[in-house]
Parts: structure tokens; C-alpha cells; sequence
């Protein structure tokens, strides 16, 4: 199926009316996330939260959310988290190694989300892990290592989402 950018705006318009406190759209990740989010962000001050409602569009034949786009959406969670925990420049982070458990579905309407820690970087990886929850149900527990790319414009964006 095919939407047109109208089409994403009222599925947006649409979800955004069921999403938690505190939780604000964000452009991450490009097109491809662009094309399968929305994806919303919190920041508590001190973690960095990341979520998105199942869709009708995220589901398989039996309206469970795709685990490809549970891949999808833990591919994008660590490196989110490292943007406001580790203190280095910005950098575009290629995946090298993504290992995902899944533990729970995640039905149609559920509000998928997820927290995640970088336990190490080194010279060139970033590595972490992350658990995933399916309206507050351990759904995925993922971690992976990822490669410290090219930097991000003057990679020095403090808070890159916007949300403090």
C-alpha cells in the first residue's frame, strides 16, 4: 500500500490523540523509520524513553505487531539512548551486530516502549542493550553493537530530538 503525505498526516493526527504524557514526535533514523514511525520520545531528565502505538500498518496476519518492525524499532533504540548518554560527538552509528529475544507479542493499539543503556565505547563501537515493552509486558530484550560512523553535522547537538 501506497500513502500520500496527507495519509500520513492523519494516521499521525490519529495516534497522536492516544499517546502517553510527555511523549513527543520525533524525525529519526531517515526515511525508512520515517516511512514505518511515527516514533515518539521522552526525556525524564535522566533516561531517554522512546515509543510508538501499534498500528493497523504494523501488524501481521494475526494484528500483532511485525517483528520486523519490533527489529525495526530496537535498531534505532540504542542508538537514540547514546545520544543523551554518552558524552561524544554525534556520530552516525551503522549496525554491526543487532541481537533481539523476542518475549511478548505486541497487539494491535498497544504502546510499544522502549529504554536502553551504552555499556561501552571504545575507540570505533558503541556497545548496548535495551528492553522493549508492549503496554508495560517485557516484549523484547535486545542488545548491539554499533559503529561510531561519520559525525553529525559539527556533532556537537546537545539535545538532537529537541525534547529538553
Amino acid at each position: 500500500m501506497t500513502y500520500t503525505s496527507t495519509q500520513f498526516d492523519d494516521i499521525a493526527s490519529d495516534v497522536a490523540d492516544n499517546i502517553p504524557d510527555g511523549f513527543r514526535s520525533v524525525k529519526m533514523g531517515g526515511p525508512f523509520v520515517m516511512l514505518n514511525g511515527p516514533l515518539y520520545a521522552k526525556w525524564t531528565g535522566e533516561r531517554l524513553l522512546v515509543g510508538f502505538r501499534v498500528e493497523e500498518r504494523h501488524t501481521n496476519p494475526l494484528r500483532m505487531c511485525h517483528g520486523g518492525m519490533l527489529a525495526t524499532f530496537a535498531d534505532m533504540l540504542i542508538p537514540c539512548v547514546s545520544m543523551y548518554q554518552v558524552d561524544m560527538e554525534r556520530r552516525f552509528l551503522p549496525t554491526i551486530s543487532l541481537q533481539i529475544d523476542y518475549m511478548g507479542a505486541a497487539p494491535l493499539g498497544a504502546w510499544v516502549q522502549g529504554e536502553a543503556d551504552v555499556l561501552r565505547t571504545t575507540r570505533n563501537m558503541l556497545f548496548g542493550q535495551g528492553l522493549v515493552t508492549a503496554d508495560g509486558q517485557p516484549a523484547l530484550r535486545v542488545s548491539g553493537i554499533f559503529k561510531l560512523g561519520q559525525v553529525i553535522g559539527d556533532g556537537k547537538a546537545t539535545d538532537p530530538l529537541g525534547l529538553k
